[in-house]
């Protein structure tokens, strides 16, 4: 069976169409971003990731919306949590972040950050001495190993000792006078 021309050019033609000549895809040397995933989700950037960078940067209400996406992404959890507390500390939100951190530190009670944010909040608001026992608690879950929680602790301690009695108001002296007794003296006692 012989093909006229017409013929032949018909079936070259339809061979021709049947080559995998790439389509629509995208080149390797492309100079345009690669295709992403149908809904996005395994090619995005952890939202804490992008709100610890914003706080860096010192973009404190971006890192919040961050920190906010992230929670809806991944759920509400202690590092989430302390991480808002962190942003509403830093724009001067202390009730919101002292609620938040409070939060936080009843879903984990062992995490030390969130105490250590918390003991920042209650310094900033004048609660020297709650600050202090939270320091103190965040200080014994990290075993002492965070500088940061070991200054806080310092100036915490250092703050509740500026007591604003006068030298005549404190004039007593706390002396141990046995297994679990003791006994407050005047200063112009002696023991």
């Amino acid at each position: 069976m012989r093909l006229s021309p017409i013929g032949t050019a018909i079936l070259v033609m339809a061979l021709a169409a049947c080559e995998n000549s790439g389509g629509l895809s995208q080149s390797d040397d492309s100079p345009f971003a690669p295709p992403t995933a149908a809904d996005g989700l395994e090619q995005s950037v952890d939202g804490l990731v992008v709100g610890h960078r914003l706080m860096a940067a010192g973009e404190y209400e971006l890192a919040l919306k961050a920190y906010l996406r992230a929670a809806a992404s991944e759920g509400i959890n202690v590092d989430v949590l302390s991480a808002i507390g962190s942003a509403n500390l830093q724009l001067g939100r202390l009730n919101q972040a002292e609620q938040i951190l409070r939060r936080a530190t009843e879903l984990d009670e062992t995490f030390p950050p969130a105490w250590n944010n918390l003991g920042v909040v209650l310094m900033e608001k004048g609660e020297y001495g709650e600050a202090s026992r939270v320091f103190r608690l965040a200080f014994a879950l990290d075993s002492g190993r965070s500088p940061e929680i070991r200054d806080n602790l310092r100036l915490a301690l250092a703050k509740l000792d500026n007591t604003p009695y006068s030298e005549d108001e404190d004039n007593f002296r706390l002396v141990r006078r046995g297994p679990g007794f003791y006994q407050l003296l005047s200063t112009a006692e002696t023991p």
